[in-house]
């Protein structure tokens, strides 16, 4: 990762938002005044593939997931439609399909999106439409997680993982109202919203009613249109009008479940995100420029937390090793362990600051913290 990461240009096309591995490595050769750091960490980052014959994408155990992500989500609703349920076990069985969509969002979905799984396009591409069958624009997802994110982490007005639309503040660049004042108790509320909001709201705001620059200046395919909607009527269809249709369930039973489902997403979502950058060891800089190099950036403004744990690892995606995330996007999230050790080690070695939380409670009790820090202050 060099400091042309952390300038990104869109592309009429969007499917290679984010620059090419090779691109990247020659940046850093050709950058003869590039940092000490930077540079090790690069080859050193680099060389653990080389080393041990790997490839960076997919292996077995990512195989597994994706099959394992798959056969709940559609043998829940198999199971849905050809067992005669009573309620209590139609509600289980339709927040197990949720709980399985959660997981492909962190697990699959989000690889996919950064070209991660495979080396083939089309695979990558159409494993993508995870997204979709989730309810979320995945064509949108994708230029707002690049553009709106990888490329200015941190950065209020730019980060789109910052908007609080007036409701929370992130930053200590975002104008404070009293409201805010109480934010670190009703964010969990919010959270529990949050996908709701991008099924509903925030993909058709992005489309039509967009805030960003970057997004009032690109013009999108008609095919994106409509695949929106297509996708959008698709998944209401199957999480809201089928069920009461063919099994003749009560609407409130399914829209009981819809809404417990959502409250699953958006919190799990939300909290596995936020805990990355949002935390009251993590910086939050002013504007692009602040750092000669892209690396210190991705170290200021990202905290890693639990990554001795296995588990939390293999639930959330990887993302809790999320510094080596936004150092190797283009590597599956698998690998992202031992990349870890070596960022950690390299780290110690030069002195820059590694930003962890032990356990994901920790995280998410600093974000607390930070919430509360910015309720209080100017």
């Amino acid at each position: 990762m060099s400091e042309s990461e952390a300038v990104i240009t869109l592309q009429p096309d969007i499917e290679d938002l984010v620059p090419s591995e090779a691109t990247l490595r020659q940046f850093d050769r050709e950058t003869s005044a590039a940092p000490t750091f930077p540079k090790v960490l690069r080859r050193r980052l680099d060389s653990y593939f080389a080393d041990q014959k790997l490839s960076p994408k997919a292996d077995l155990a990512m195989w597994v997931k994706i099959a394992t992500g798959l056969s709940v989500l559609a043998g829940s609703w198999i199971a849905i439609y050809a067992l005669k349920l009573n309620s209590w076990q139609f509600v289980a069985l339709y927040l197990l399909g949720g709980l399985a969509q959660t997981f492909l969002l962190l697990n699959i979905a989000h690889d996919s999106h950064l070209n991660a799984i495979s080396s083939v396009p089309a695979v990558n591409k159409t494993l993508n439409y995870v997204f979709d069958i989730c309810g979320i624009n995945s064509y949108m997802w994708r230029i707002l997680h690049h553009r709106g994110h990888h490329s200015c982490i941190n950065l209020q007005g730019e980060d789109d993982a910052l908007t609080g639309r007036g409701l929370l503040r992130f930053t200590p660049h975002e104008p404070r109202t009293p409201l805010h004042r109480f934010q670190h108790f009703y964010v969990f509320f919010l959270y529990a919203l949050f996908s709701l909001d991008y099924v509903f709201v925030r993909d058709f705001e992005c489309f039509f009613f967009p805030t960003h620059g970057y997004l009032k200046r690109t013009k999108h395919p008609l095919r994106e249109y409509l695949i929106l909607f297509a996708s959008k009527a698709f998944y209401v269809i199957y999480m809201l009008v089928l069920p009461v249709l063919l099994l003749g369930n009560s609407p409130l039973l399914v829209i009981a479940a819809f809404l417990l489902v959502h409250l699953v997403v958006g919190l799990s979502v939300a909290l596995v995100f936020q805990t990355t950058h949002t935390v009251d060891s993590t910086y939050f800089p002013s504007e692009r420029s602040e750092f000669e190099n892209g690396v210190y950036h991705i170290f200021a403004t990202t905290a890693d937390y639990a990554t001795a744990n296995p588990l939390v690892s293999w639930l959330t995606g990887g993302l809790n090793h999320h510094i080596v995330h936004h150092l190797c996007p283009f590597v599956c999230h698998t690998h992202y362990a031992p990349l870890t050790r070596i960022v950690k080690e390299t780290a110690e070695e030069f002195g820059v600051p590694y930003r962890q939380n032990s356990t994901m409670t920790r995280a998410i009790w600093h974000h607390l913290i930070l919430l509360k820090q910015l309720g209080n202050e100017n």
